[in-house]
Parts: C-alpha cells; structure tokens; sequence
C-alpha cells in the first residue's frame, strides 16, 4: 500500500500536495481525539485504570498495521524487516514518544498497574534478546549472525494471549483510581466502534501524509538518504505518538503510557512472533543486533523501568528528557556511517 501511495502522490500538482498535507494533519488529530476520548468512555465505564486500555485496546490497534506489513514481508521473503521494525519501534515509543509526551506534561503513574505492565514490557525486550542468541555457536558470538526460530514465534504468540488474558483479569481484581468524568451515553458497541473508527482515521491519514511529505521533500532536493532516516522512520511509530500527544494535551497521560507499553510488548509478542511463525526458516539476526539495537532497546526499556518503581506519582519532565535525548543520540549514531 505504501508503495501505491507513494507513485500515486508523485504524479500530482505540488499545491496539491500540500492540500493533503493539510488535510492529512488535520484527520490525523480529529482521529486522534476521537480515539482518546472514547478510550476515557470506556475505562469510566468498565471501571477499568486508562493504563490497561492503553496497554490492549489502543495498542493492538495503533500496532496493527506494523504486524500486517511485518507478516507479509516475511511471506514475501524478507522475514529479517520484521525484527528491525519491532525493536527500532520499541526505541522509537519509549524514548520518542514517552520522552515527548513527559516533556509536554509530567506523566501520571498508576503505581501497581504501571510495575505489573512495565516488568511484562522489560521482560519482553530480555526474551527477545535471549530468543536470538547464536545458541548453536556461542564461542562465535559477536562474528556470526544469530537466528529467532519458528518455535520461538509461537511461543511468542502464545505469550500474547497470556499477556492479554491476564491484562483483564487483574484489571477487574483491582480498584480503579480513575476520576469521575461525565460521558456520552452511547452503547458500548458504539464506543468501540468509535475507537477503532480512530484507529482507522490516524493510521490511514498517517499512511497518506508520509508518502506526500516524502515526495514535497524529494522536489525541494532533500537527500533520499536524509529522507530515509528521518520521515519513514518517524511514519511508522506516527500512530503512537500523535495518540500519546492528544492523550496528554487532554489530562490522560496514564493513557499514553498505556499505549507505549502495550506497543512494545506487542512488538515483541505479536510483530515478532507473527512474522516468525509464518517463516519456515524464522528470523536472521544481524551481527549489528547484539553491538547497537539490542544493547540500546534494553538501555531505554530498564530506564523507564526504574522510573516506574522509583517515581512517586509521576514521569517527569526532566526524565522524559533524558529518554528523549536517548533516542536522538540513538538515531545520529546509526546514520553517521558507522559500521558494524
């Protein structure tokens, strides 16, 4: 599909483009207040802490679409994308997304919930890396490529309904601090309607913004490469981050946090695990994996754990910060021409 937008926008009009740009920006925060505000609705009304619907509803549907792309590319014989999408997003949602999202306004923590879910998000990242190690050639590690077997994808998937399944149960075992907000009197089915309507506005305006900013860019002579590794990358993770946006904009920082520990740990079991299971001969695992992007991931994931557990009553700014500029020193180091 990406690629069908992008030849399609590059036969149109520049002042054209910039019509959907205008537009696209526009669906993409209607989108995005729709999503939040009946995700609010529905944690009052199922008494439910906004964290877990962040953490199951709102992931599952902003991470849909990196499964689907991740699932068909390995079908299609490049299984490797999948695991360079699943850990560069969960970099990009928890030092990007969080670490914007708490610069914005200090981010309140639902204590119990937010330890429980934030182990499960730390424990993912850790699986992952163990799943990939070269088991078979351990003396070698470090000079050969590692492998994430078929197996492996199943027993992520099989981790994701645990995951889920458990999520709900314990969020019924608890009492909700949530605060008394008035909302609409639409049914529940009307609600999930509206929410996965969101989800579909955000993911489809962001899948026709990038592809329009991309081609304006090409016109006015930016590098492909500057392109590459900035607005592709920043499209894909462009769901999370306007829904964490709007989320804090609107008092619900629980909700963004939700939404980024949800991701990552849906990355992980769902994208990996999907992709993988439908590849006979699973995952390669580049040497570069095991030098930067596994060492970076567990870096970000055991910072925002410890912040979960030492925090009082909030992220703070300065917190979000020094995530953030986790991230930006992440992304310069992997586009200076370093080797690995």
């Amino acid at each position: 599909m990406d690629e069908i937008l992008l030849n399609l926008v590059e036969n149109l009009a520049t002042p054209i483009l910039f019509l959907i740009v205008a537009i696209s920006i526009y669906t993409l925060g209607k989108g995005a207040d729709i999503l939040v505000e009946e995700a609010v609705t529905l944690s009052v009304r199922w008494k439910v802490p906004k964290v877990v619907i962040g953490a199951t509803i709102v992931s599952l549907g902003t991470t849909l679409p990196e499964a689907t792309v991740s699932v068909m590319a390995a079908i299609n014989g490049n299984p490797d994308l999948a695991l360079g999408n699943a850990v560069g997003s969960i970099i990009c949602d928890t030092g990007l997304i969080l670490g914007l999202a708490a610069i914005l306004s200090p981010l309140p923590l639902d204590k119990s919930m937010t330890k429980r879910q934030g182990s499960i998000q730390f424990f993912s990242g850790v699986l992952l890396i163990v799943a990939s190690l070269p088991w078979s050639h351990l003396s070698d590690f470090g000079m050969k490529n590692g492998h994430l077997s078929r197996t492996w994808g199943f027993i992520f998937l099989g981790l994701l309904f645990t995951y889920l399944y458990r999520t709900i149960k314990w969020s019924k075992s608890e009492k909700s601090s949530e605060e008394e907000i008035e909302v609409d009197e639409s049914s529940n089915a009307l609600v999930l309607l509206k929410i996965f309507g969101g989800i579909a506005l955000v993911i489809l305006s962001s899948k026709f913004l990038i592809p329009t900013v991309e081609t304006i860019a090409m016109r006015m002579g930016i590098p492909q490469s500057i392109i590459a590794a900035t607005l592709v990358a920043f499209g894909t993770s462009l769901p999370e981050l306007v829904t964490a946006i709007t989320a804090v904009k609107r008092g619900h920082g629980e909700l963004a946090i939700g939404n980024v520990i949800g991701a990552d740990i849906l990355n992980v079991l769902f994208v990996v695990g999907a992709a993988a299971s439908v590849t006979p001969g699973g995952l390669n695992v580049p040497i570069y994996f095991y030098k930067l992007q596994f060492p970076v991931m567990l870096l970000i994931l055991g910072l925002f754990k410890i912040y979960t557990i030492f925090s009082k009553k909030e992220i703070k700014r300065w917190q979000g910060a020094i995530l953030l500029g986790f991230y930006i020193a992440y992304t310069v180091y992997s586009y200076v021409g370093i080797n690995y």
